[in-house]
């Protein structure tokens, strides 16, 4: 069994992906050491939303490997064990690209695994695959066009067989319903299982946490302060479930701005208790702004950031819910 689906960046931002048909979406996250898609998270978060496979991933600036492989998994961090992870190597913009092409890469992406568990993937051209011969255990997406002409979905792309990989992209002029410009178009080959593994690597997926049964749950008063260091998998909302608090309130005594960024081995204070016992929320409409919520609430937009973990005040979106109070 295959799938079809796409990867997007900011060329794309804004796209609706409960529109445009594919089975999965692998969103761009990082570039070398100081770049954050600022689309990734409201598209990541909508295809999650639509029961999409997930996948993130980092372009290569060329810096130092380890540098910029800390850089995307301080930004990923809620996507790790739910997403494949990707390395993304290329010429443009890259100062390395062509010099130290498999040992920039297999650094970056043995310190990626060392770090989460999980093997990433490495995107490359089919041209170069002759130079990571013996790189490791790592999926392969190749990049092979036969031509620029727009088209939908293929299932049997130009040279299919020629080599092998676990996803090949065929165009980079894909035309789908539901999206009016060009798109990425990729088969994976393999199903959702197949996916969820190469996700998932030796932990178990964080869509598949369960919540400790009461006799497994910590044996503290309720309202006593206590830690839990986060592992492989996690997510702050997780974390909250399983102490009968909410995220934002663990977000706010614990510092934090952005909640879907926690990382392995990081310790959150736990409470117990909910920071308000009667939260107020507002739906986001199109054309709100958070500084105009704040203004109909008598507060400031700084405030609604920090209690909602909203690290940049202008990127908010029709129907994210914002806690006022």
């Amino acid at each position: 069994m295959t799938m079809n689906g796409i990867d997007i960046s900011s060329w794309q931002s804004g796209i609706n992906l409960d529109a445009v048909p594919c089975d999965f979406v692998i969103c761009k996250a990082t570039q070398g050491v100081g770049y954050v898609n600022p689309d990734c998270d409201r598209a990541y978060q909508q295809a999650k939303k639509a029961g999409k496979c997930l996948g993130v991933y980092h372009y290569a600036s060329g810096n130092d490997a380890v540098a910029e492989a800390k850089y995307f998994l301080d930004n990923i961090q809620g996507y790790i064990g739910e997403a494949i992870l990707v390395l993304d190597w290329e010429a443009a913009q890259n100062a390395n690209f062509g010099k130290c092409d498999f040992a920039w890469c297999k650094t970056w992406l043995d310190y990626v695994t060392e770090k989460t568990g999980v093997k990433p993937m490495l995107y490359i051209s089919q041209s170069l695959m002759g130079k990571f011969n013996g790189i490791g255990d790592y999926g392969l997406w190749i990049a092979q066009y036969a031509n620029y002409t727009p088209t939908g979905y293929q299932e049997t792309p130009w040279n299919e067989g020629a080599y092998t990989c676990a996803i090949r992209q065929y165009s980079s002029t894909g035309r789908l319903s539901g999206y009016g410009g060009n798109l990425d178009l990729n088969k994976f080959y393999g199903d959702r299982e197949a996916w969820k593994k190469y996700a998932t690597g030796s932990k178990k997926s964080a869509g598949t946490t369960e919540t400790p049964h009461a006799e497994n749950k910590p044996s503290e008063p309720q309202n006593s302060v206590r830690t839990y260091t986060v592992k492989v998998g996690d997510t702050l909302s997780g974390i909250a479930s399983m102490y009968g608090t909410t995220y934002q309130h663990l977000a706010e005594i614990n510092g934090i701005a952005n909640p879907n960024l926690i990382h392995v081995g990081q310790v959150i204070k736990i409470d117990g208790t909910a920071s308000a016992s009667n939260p107020v929320y507002y739906t986001v409409k199109s054309g709100d702004t958070l500084s105009g919520i704040a203004n109909m609430y008598g507060t400031t937009y700084q405030h609604l950031a920090q209690i909602n973990g909203i690290a940049n005040p202008n990127l908010i979106y029709p129907g994210q819910k914002v806690r006022i109070k």
